[in-house]
């Protein structure tokens, strides 16, 4: 039983840390992205600054997925399952 609970910890544990980098990666994307618009406004007419906010936003979803456990393909406890089938195998 003390085995479940810390690997139960650990797996919070880890939880935590990615909602904390998920949290301030999307900080910094609110500051830095609005300054590089403004500077694209300010300089060109060329609209530049679409293409590292949509690069650094498909990160951000990527990040926000793994963070919380939301994968709209593989669903929400894919890799328990994999694993516990691969237990299961008599072969494995």
């Amino acid at each position: 039983m003390e085995t479940n609970n810390t690997i139960r910890y650990e797996r919070a544990k880890e939880r935590v840390q990615q909602l904390k980098g998920f949290y301030s990666s999307l900080l910094s994307y609110c500051i830095v992205i609005p300054i590089l618009v403004y500077i694209n406004y300010r300089t060109t007419t060329f609209p530049w600054a679409i293409f590292p906010a949509l690069g650094w936003g498909i990160g951000l979803l990527s990040q926000w997925m793994n963070a919380t456990g939301n994968h709209p393909i593989l669903g929400r406890n894919w890799e328990e399952r994999k694993i516990k089938e691969f237990m299961d195998r008599s072969e494995f």
